[in-house]
């Protein structure tokens, strides 16, 4: 097992133990990812590890080649058939023989999405991470240093000194950004609210990234000044 798939399913694991004392009143509610409720994620989650890429490629044309916009009506259409306990017991079976999109989408980004996924559920219910230090160190190398075709986070991070202080990260140099890892990892995922718990003159540097269209080939327009 290679050292990613080993940090994948540990956080797997330590998810679904958590995710199981949720009530429906938790998974009902708001997450931090735009227009989705916790219901919806976990629905996502679950699909990601079975969905085909035939189901992926209709859903797209139906919604005008949008890899989002697709991706988002499977979830939440799934969320609508499946309830909370039924898709936690799909994500259980399902990671340990991963199918279609699962066994050829990145383990790297599938790392990063369901550690993202999951500060969603955790920040929008008002929780604290669990999410382990080795999996957080991982998730931000990988948004720093590879670029994502769905979140531009490496273009994000250019020009900037990030510091995950509880780990003792670094990256780059520039206008300072620091905070605990979860907080940052968030931020570089495209999540506004987690930059009220970041520091530096470089947060209001990252606060205009965020909402800023992105440029040729995904990089902002932005200078690092």
């Amino acid at each position: 097992m290679s050292r990613t798939r080993e940090l994948l399913y540990d956080n797997d694991i330590r998810f679904l133990a958590a995710a199981r004392e949720w009530s429906q009143t938790d998974w009902a509610q708001p997450s931090l990812c735009v227009q989705w409720t916790n219901h919806d994620v976990l629905a996502h989650l679950a699909m990601g590890y079975r969905a085909s890429t035939m189901q992926m490629a209709i859903a797209m044309a139906r919604h005008s080649g949008s890899f989002d916009r697709a991706n988002a009506a499977l979830a939440q259409r799934l969320a609508r058939r499946r309830s909370p306990a039924e898709l936690i017991e799909d994500f259980a079976t399902a990671m340990s023989a991963p199918r279609g999109l699962g066994r050829v989408f990145p383990q790297r980004f599938l790392l990063g999405d369901h550690v993202i996924h999951e500060l969603d559920i955790r920040f929008g219910l008002g929780l604290k991470s669990t999410v382990g230090l080795p999996q957080l160190a991982a998730v931000l190398d990988t948004q720093v240093q590879i670029p994502n075709p769905f979140i531009p986070s490496r273009a994000w991070a250019r020009g900037l000194s990030l510091r995950a202080d509880d780990l003792g990260w670094n990256h780059g140099d520039g206008p300072s950004v620091t905070g605990a890892a979860p907080h940052l990892a968030s931020v570089l995922a495209g999540r506004p609210w987690a930059l009220r718990h970041l520091s530096g003159d470089g947060v209001e540097v990252l606060r205009r990234r965020l909402v800023a269209p992105a440029g040729p080939n995904g990089q902002d327009s932005l200078s690092p000044s």
